[in-house]
């Protein structure tokens, strides 16, 4: 009696857990901005990661060619997309991920969530991480733990720190989130090998996002599945390689080891979304099979030379920052005490140069740590796409020319700073 007494209390306690959610941050401080704008106040939209780059031709032709497909596909997902994914994960990891054990989602936003809701056991986060993992694991009624960086550690954790919290938490069935490229800190893990290593110590599960994977400015993909395949499992999807964030197909991999995990995975997936959309499963295989190199060479360094604009007008006493290393972020610091909490920092900064930033606190950091999500994105990005431009890191000028919200907003943010 005492034991079901406790699973109600628990059950209630987890409910209201759920109930108190607030709504994803990085959607939020969207139609923030989008507000203010039809209010006619001037914005510089640093706040909501989504790529500015149309999605290439002959994917959208994919799309249009086949959007006559009205049928029901399998739960998994279309059998040609997911061994286009297997194959694409096979040449970029060098590890086999058969088609078998790939299942197509709406979104990688979802394949995580399906995977909290799978798991019993708690999660490990390292901070900062992306805003949705934490309530994603309250969802899945999994506790979470936290371990702090620095700025030193290219704001990843050290494999000293994963394996003391590991010992810590004293749990076996445990999952680790890896995110690299990384959001909000723009930054990539240098340590992917010796975090493998105590993973493969302790048994550890391995998420790794690879969402921004394909967005590396050093043009090299690397992921902890080359050094701890067994355990790994893999989420990417169109959204930010492809600009094809709308179109919400995403994949989630899973290695043999974790085959009863699959299993749970496919059958929540039959009893929520059913299936992803046919005809932009269809068109994904065009970006998993075609060749897009130039379309990602340029779209990369686009991003690679306004991230390094915005990091060398940006960087002072008065502001501490990384350069950036892949995606579209940066994560400035301003080191003072006239604020509360980085809350209270991103509203009065929007609030007196109508630049729009996200709070660290948002992320995982302490409230009192005065870092922002800067997301350097506010231009046309068609425009630029198509501009003559070659693959070296671009001159200013041209920065000036095609991102001028970008340009006008670090000016506004960096002489903000300077009167601190």
């Amino acid at each position: 009696m005492i034991a079901f007494i406790k699973k109600v209390i628990m059950h209630h306690l987890t409910k209201k857990s759920i109930l108190k959610l607030k709504q994803s941050s990085t959607l939020v401080i969207n139609e923030k901005c989008k507000h203010l704008i039809s209010n006619g106040k001037k914005v510089y939209q640093f706040g909501f990661g989504q790529s500015p780059f149309p999605v290439p031709d002959r994917i959208v032709d994919a799309l249009k060619k086949n959007a006559h497909r009205k049928e029901y596909l399998p739960i998994q997902g279309l059998d040609r997309l997911r061994d286009a994914i297997s194959k694409y994960l096979k040449k970029k990891t060098g590890k086999s991920y058969p088609k078998e054990n790939i299942v197509i989602t709406p979104g990688s936003k979802e394949a995580m969530l399906l995977l909290h809701v799978a798991f019993n056991g708690e999660i490990i986060l390292s901070a900062p991480s992306w805003v949705s993992y934490e309530p994603q694991a309250i969802i899945g009624r999994n506790k979470v733990h936290w371990i702090q960086t620095s700025r030193e550690n290219n704001w990843f954790p050290t494999a000293k720190q994963l394996e003391n919290k590991i010992k810590s938490i004293r749990k076996k069935n445990l999952i680790f989130i890896l995110n690299s490229p990384n959001n909000p800190s723009g930054t990539v893990c240098k340590n992917l090998r010796e975090i493998a290593k105590v993973a493969k110590k302790y048994n550890l599960i391995i998420l790794s996002d690879e969402i921004y994977t394909d967005l590396t400015f050093c043009n090299k993909y690397e992921s902890i599945s080359e050094y701890y395949p067994e355990r790994t499992c893999i989420s990417g999807g169109l959204s930010k390689w492809c600009g094809a964030g709308g179109w919400r197909v995403g994949f989630f991999a899973v290695p043999n080891k974790l085959s009863e995990l699959l299993k749970n995975i496919k059958t929540l997936a039959s009893e929520s979304y059913s299936t992803v959309n046919s005809p932009a499963q269809f068109a994904a295989v065009e970006a998993y099979e075609g060749d897009f190199t130039d379309y990602k060479k340029r779209t990369t360094n686009i991003l690679r030379s306004v991230g390094n604009y915005v990091y060398n007008h940006l960087k002072s006493n008065k502001v501490l920052i990384n350069p950036p290393q892949g995606a579209f972020y940066l994560m400035p610091e301003f080191p003072n005490k006239k604020f509360k909490n980085s809350t209270e920092l991103c509203e009065t900064i929007l609030d007196q140069t109508g630049v729009a930033m996200l709070p660290a606190s948002d992320f995982g950091f302490n409230p009192k740590k005065m870092l922002t999500r800067l997301c350097y994105i506010d231009f046309d990005g068609e425009r630029f796409l198509n501009s003559n431009i070659n693959g070296k890191l671009l001159e200013d000028k041209i920065i000036e020319e095609y991102a001028p919200n970008v340009v006008e907003g670090v000016e506004k943010l960096s002489n903000w700073a300077k009167n601190l």
